[in-house]
């Protein structure tokens, strides 16, 4: 219980320091994933250890690829990465399923609510209209549309949360 405590003040920071900075700073990412590594060596041994990092692995493994291409920074990989270490494999893939969802939601309400919609959702529609002819006319979308970003790490923490509580849910 107190495991679960430590990992949602962590999360927390991360999640201020994320909106308010944009940044998810190392300091609080890598004392939080020694002491995920140090608590399962201690409580389960080389077994313990082994799945923390194979959660850490995974966490990482899942947002490389966005990184790679430049759509998220490197501190929402490691973010992930850190609950992958902290709670295991399978909880950090219930958490990508749930961050890509909410981070969906908001990206959708972002465009619905940033100034100029109407004129985006057209550019939208004629890029498609003319990719469904075989060509592709990206100047039709605007280019405010394709440099809109937001603090991805709300998406992510929002999908952890998610995830302990119905982890908690199905304990009771």
């Amino acid at each position: 219980m107190w495991f679960d405590v430590v990992m949602i003040l962590i999360l927390l920071i991360c999640l201020i320091t994320d909106l308010k900075n944009r940044k998810i700073y190392n300091a609080v990412l890598l004392p939080g994933f020694l002491l995920s590594l140090v608590f399962h060596t201690i409580v389960s041994g080389w077994a313990g250890l082994g799945s923390s990092l194979l959660g850490a692995l995974i966490g990482i493994l899942i947002l490389f690829i966005p990184f790679a291409m430049g759509g998220m920074g490197a501190g929402d990989v490691k973010l992930l990465g850190l609950i992958g270490a902290w709670k295991g494999s399978m909880f950090v893939f219930y958490t990508s399923i749930y961050m890509a969802l909410v981070g969906g939601v908001i990206a959708i309400a972002i465009l619905l609510f940033q100034k100029g919609w109407l004129q985006r959702f057209k550019g939208f529609a004629y890029f498609f209209a003319f990719l469904r002819q075989g060509k592709v006319q990206s100047e039709w979308i605007q280019t405010s549309a394709r440099k809109t970003t937001y603090p991805y790490g709300l998406a992510i923490v929002a999908g952890a949360f998610c995830s302990l509580w119905f982890s908690f849910l199905e304990v009771m």
